[in-house]
């Protein structure tokens, strides 16, 4: 009998509690607020030229979690960001938009764009200008330093810094974008398969083209290589890339144009881009950047 009242009183304690928990009503506002920030005319030409049209996110503002955890860096300077985000959209989206369509654009091009004030340096001294991590987001680096390329270069030797440092970034790594979602033909790899050199490229000496690479960065991996290529060959003109095939001598430009035929066949059979029109539109367009033609600083809606 006392086994049976000990039961019985375990059990209304139970229920006791059940009904207790069960009454206790949760706030529904959250503990945990994100700081508000109140957007500046800059904001608001982000939105209208990247945000709304193609749902990307131009992110200048310094963010600790987007940025990379294993080197230091520095926030994008603002009047720096905005003529950044300027070229970003003349000669990469507009670009695209005029060759592709944009529709191509809306889909593929990536959905993020973190800018970061300094240079990314590894260990061994090389510069990294830009990333691309899973399909979606291209950080770019060097931000702070765009500025004075405008005050210390002009024609065509600011073209080549603006290439060189900041365009050729973007256009390489969303070569890499369109690469994972659509791969290559595993016989690029195999034309100088036994040459690549992996993070010892940068040792390597002056004779890259000679051995079959557009760069020197090129002679890292195979997927680097493809997009050396691409942006190299549409971020210059045809004068410039047949100097280029000359310094490689016969048997370098011999490898250089069998890979870069397999870059010409990708881009149009799985994307219906040509080439050679691509290269066209963004030259035009730096042309246009290069002789002042751009507003870099409007902030007009």
């Amino acid at each position: 009998m006392k086994k049976k009242n000990i039961l019985i009183a375990f059990v209304a304690a139970v229920s006791l509690v059940t009904v207790s928990c069960t009454e206790k009503k949760l706030s529904p506002d959250s503990v945990i607020s994100a700081p508000s920030v109140e957007k500046n005319a800059f904001d608001l030409w982000l939105d209208y030229n990247f945000l709304k049209p193609y749902n990307i996110d131009f992110h200048y503002r310094y963010d600790l979690n987007e940025s990379d955890m294993y080197r230091m860096t520095i926030p994008a300077d603002y009047d720096a960001s905005i003529i950044y985000a300027h070229l970003v959209q003349y000669l990469c989206v507009d670009t695209y938009n005029e060759v592709a369509g944009v529709d191509f654009t809306k889909a593929y091009f990536p959905k993020m764009f973190f800018l970061i004030g300094e240079w990314e340096y590894d260990n061994n001294g090389n510069i990294i200008l830009g990333t691309a991590e899973g399909g979606k987001k291209i950080m770019l680096s060097g931000v702070n330093l765009l500025p004075g390329k405008f005050t210390s270069y002009s024609g065509s030797a600011l073209k080549e810094q603006l290439s060189t440092y900041y365009i050729k970034t973007i256009h390489h790594e969303f070569t890499h974008i369109l690469n994972q979602i659509k791969g290559y033909s595993e016989s690029f790899k195999e034309i100088t398969a036994s040459t690549y050199l992996a993070d010892s490229w940068s040792d390597s000496d002056s004779k890259y083209r000679q051995r079959g690479y557009i760069t020197a960065y090129s002679q890292k991996e195979d997927r680097e290589d493809f997009a050396e290529l691409l942006s190299e060959y549409i971020t210059h003109d045809e004068a410039w890339w047949q100097k280029e095939l000359t310094k490689a001598g016969d048997e370098g430009k011999s490898l250089i144009l069998a890979k870069f035929a397999i870059v010409r066949d990708y881009m149009s059979a799985s994307w219906g881009i040509d080439v050679d029109e691509l290269r066209d539109v963004v030259n035009r367009r730096f042309d246009d950047v290069v002789d002042g033609r751009v507003d870099l600083t409007d902030l007009s809606i």
